[in-house]
C-alpha cells in the first residue's frame, strides 16, 4: 500500500512540475520588438591608431638599455579614442567618443548602441575617427536600407578591408 502512495505522490509532482513548465514556456508572451519595428545595432570593437609615431632610439637610450631590450624603434602604446557618428534619415540618432581600454591605453575601443526604428525605408550615415583629429572621419558609408518589420541590421567595422559594413 505504501508503494501506490509514494507512486501517486511522485506522479502528483512531476506532473504539476510539467504543468509549470509548460505553462512559463508560453505564456506570457515576449516580443522583442512592437510588430512595426525594426532594428539597428551599431556594434564593433577597434583599435584606434597610435598617439605617437614610432621613433629610433638615440644613442644614450640604447646604451641605458640591456643588450637584449635594444630594439631599433621605440613606439609608444596609447591608441586614440574611436568616435562614432550614426545619422538616420538625416537626423543625428547617436554620438560617441569611445576610451581605448587597458590600463595604458592601449586596448580596443569599444561601441555597441541598440536603436529600434520603424520598418520600411531609411538613409543610414556611419562616420568614424580612429586618429587623434579632432574634426572630420577616417571612415565613412552612406546605405539605403529597406527594413521589414522584426529586421536587425547589424553595422560593424571590417578591419579586414578597412570599412564598415552593414549586416
Amino acid at each position: 500500500m505504501k508503494r501506490v502512495f509514494d507512486l501517486a505522490g511522485q506522479a502528483l509532482l512531476y506532473g504539476s512540475f510539467a504543468v509549470f513548465v509548460g505553462t512559463f514556456s508560453h505564456w506570457p508572451a515576449y516580443a522583442p520588438l512592437a510588430p512595426d519595428q525594426a532594428l539597428i545595432k551599431l556594434s564593433f570593437v577597434h583599435h584606434g591608431q597610435r598617439v605617437a609615431e614610432c621613433r629610433p632610439y638615440t644613442a644614450e637610450e640604447l646604451a641605458k638599455l640591456a643588450p637584449n631590450m635594444r630594439a631599433p624603434l621605440k613606439c609608444e602604446r596609447e591608441r586614440a579614442p574611436v568616435a562614432v557618428e550614426l545619422d538616420i534619415d538625416g537626423v543625428p540618432a547617436y554620438q560617441h567618443v569611445a576610451a581605448p581600454s587597458g590600463l595604458s591605453r592601449d586596448g580596443a575601443s569599444t561601441v555597441y548602441k541598440r536603436l529600434e526604428v520603424p520598418a520600411g525605408k531609411h538613409r543610414i550615415t556611419v562616420r568614424m575617427r580612429d586618429t587623434t583629429a579632432t574634426s572630420g572621419f577616417t571612415y565613412q558609408h552612406d546605405a539605403t536600407v529597406e527594413l521589414v518589420p522584426a529586421q536587425v541590421l547589424v553595422i560593424d567595422f571590417d578591419s579586414q578591408r578597412g570599412e564598415i559594413v552593414l549586416l
